[in-house]
């Protein structure tokens, strides 16, 4: 007999109208021919782990019954995490996390949207679609680049480059930036070289900036969070990404060299004990990629967490950590410990840099010189990693002098120009060899190009090798584009014109390496290190010296010399003096 309630009937009939779960696959061209075969479109939800909207737009959005029913329906869904794929989130970063786009089946895009999109938005724009899948107006024609005649930016077009970064300081607030309040690394380090030159205006800005955005520090754990909101300081996201903490070390590190103000190193530090406890694998050194704004995934407010002492937030819970280990990660923290050991002398942080990279030097690298980006890559290997390891290694051998550490620079610069090279002369070195899909042919990253100068033209002052600054003069000319140059931010475009135009300071240090003074000289170097600046170590007990243009004179006793591009110093033997020739020598 059968016995049924009027409720139970209704529950009955609607799990059985309930729509099913959702089908998430990764990118892959596959997605597109089954969308052909199918006659459905594809919807790319593109996130980051640590991203507090896409938890709330997975947690309301993606289970609203009218959304999940649209989507069985009528579409093909692809969800990738931009950490994990340098070529989707590049192409897309100007649409922040999430970002939607939605292709038709041969790959072309109909849609692009930023951030979280509640249901019955997301409904209607799924409608919208359906019934009319004529490209809106998010997307807009490609604008065709012109390349560069040179790479040396013309005077006119520098100067528009500079007003832009002048227009790009907030007055009111302190920093480079309107609207969301985050450290913007490139704005500071050019500030701080004008600052260096004595420009009174901007040591006034970099301290003011400096001391504001220390109001992004976690003050319980010392990380860093991602932003501020609302054009202030004190409206925090609390996710911390590996990204913005070796921002943080590094540019606190070269303020500290270039003052000796006490409160940058001590943020620094702060900066670099939360990443030990967080961010890094204690038995292996490798760098993790973030820890989340959340405690939970269900959109709860997480302010009140962050207001607890260490205590009582560790009793409730610790924010995930994306676990996963990235070449590219880890070669920027590679850069940023160096630094810090550098400024500072704490042999933990170059302890900790050396460990991440035998990590990924024995986990990640490829035959050649490269690396990849994780254990597998789908589209690479991608010029970001390689791009960071050859920096980190750069960056090792100038505060140690490991030959070894040179090498692996040079294998890493000899991998991206075979590689990575523009499709046409002066267009940019690509993201990555790969095309996503058969719509899209990979395309060059602004921010890796002024990378690419800074690394090559610091690297073929160090091993003499023509190559290296062709490599820098090819990425310079596509930013030396006008459409490129004149890019909001301004600043790594300034700090890799400059570097491409003007030989780094040359710091040579004369003598055998257990020479007390000798070792007294290096390190006085270290302490006022610069931003553009090669420190070398020359052992006359060295069998096998690295090749110099410059003949140093034979000295009883340890000495040191500083070069510009123009004149080299008389030798220096006192120590105490070093740093305020460095300092003379940038202005």
């Amino acid at each position: 007999m059968l016995c049924c309630t009027l409720s139970a009937l209704t529950a009955v009939c609607s799990a059985q109208q309930a729509p099913g779960p959702l089908h998430w696959q990764p990118w892959s061209q596959d997605v597109f021919t089954q969308a052909k075969q199918q006659h459905k479109f594809v919807l790319l939800d593109l996130e980051a782990v640590w991203c507090h909207w896409c938890h709330v737009m997975d947690a309301t959005t993606y289970v609203d019954p009218t959304v999940v029913k649209l989507l069985n329906e009528k579409y093909l869904l692809i969800k990738v995490d931009q950490d994990a794929r340098p070529d989707i989130s590049n192409r897309y970063q100007d649409y922040g996390w999430p970002a939607t786009v939605v292709f038709a089946a041969d790959g072309s895009e109909i849609v692009k949207r930023q951030g979280y999109l509640e249901p019955k938005l997301m409904a209607s724009m799924l409608t919208a679609i359906i019934k009319d899948p004529t490209p809106g107006p998010s997307i807009e024609r490609e604008a065709t680049l012109h390349p560069a005649a040179d790479a040396t930016m013309p005077a006119a077009l520098l100067a528009e480059v500079k007003q832009n970064y002048e227009k790009q300081y907030d007055s009111q607030y302190a920093g480079w930036a309107f609207g969301h309040k985050y450290l913007d690394a490139d704005s500071y380090a050019y500030a701080m070289r004008l600052a260096a030159q004595g420009d009174a205006t901007y040591k006034k800005r970099v301290d003011v900036s400096l001391k504001n955005a220390e109001a992004l520090i976690d003050p319980v754990w010392g990380g860093a969070y991602q932003y501020s909101v609302d054009g202030v300081w004190n409206e925090p996201h609390f996710e911390k990404l590996i990204f913005i903490q070796d921002s943080y070390i590094r540019t606190y590190a070269l303020a500290y060299a270039q003052t000796h103000d006490p409160s940058y190193l001590a943020t620094a530090q702060a900066v670099h004990r939360y990443l030990r406890r967080f961010l890094t694998d204690g038995p292996t050194g490798a760098v993790f990629v973030s820890q989340d704004a959340d405690l939970h995934d269900d959109g709860t407010e997480n302010a009140p967490y962050f207001a607890l002492d260490d205590a009582h937030r560790v009793k409730q819970g610790i924010p995930r950590v994306d676990k996963h280990v990235y070449s590219r990660e880890n070669g920027w923290t590679i850069q940023s410990l160096a630094d810090l050991y550098a400024a500072s002398g704490d042999a933990s942080a170059l302890d900790d840099a050396r460990r991440a990279a035998q990590w990924i030097t024995v986990h990640r690298s490829l035959p050649g010189g490269g690396y990849r980006h994780d254990d597998q890559d789908p589209a690479g290997p991608y010029l970001a990693d390689t791009l960071s390891m050859g920096r980190g290694f750069l960056e090792l051998y100038l505060v140690d002098g490991d030959r070894r550490d040179l090498q692996r620079a040079q294998e890493a610069a000899n991998f991206i120009a075979g590689h990575f090279q523009p499709h046409t002369p002066g267009t940019g070195f690509i993201t990555s060899a790969t095309a996503t899909d058969a719509a899209f042919k990979p395309h060059p990253d602004r921010d890796e190009n002024i990378a690419l100068v800074q690394f090559a033209t610091l690297l073929a002052t160090a091993t003499g090798n023509d190559a290296d600054r062709q490599l820098a003069a090819e990425a310079m000319r596509y930013l030396a584009a006008p459409s490129i140059a004149k890019q909001w931010l301004s600043a790594g475009t300034l700090l890799a014109h400059q570097d491409f135009v003007t030989a780094p300071i040359h710091v040579t240090v004369l003598g055998p390496r257990g020479d007390a003074n000798a070792q007294a000289l290096h390190i006085a170097a270290l302490r006022a290190f610069t931003q553009h600046e090669l420190i070398e170590w020359r052992d006359p007990n060295d069998a096998h010296p690295l090749p110099t243009s410059v003949q140093y004179p034979k000295l009883p006793r340890a000495a040191l010399f500083l070069c510009t591009a123009t004149a080299c110093s008389s030798p220096v033997y006192d120590p105490s003096v070093v740093a305020a020739k460095i300092l003379r020598a940038q202005r």
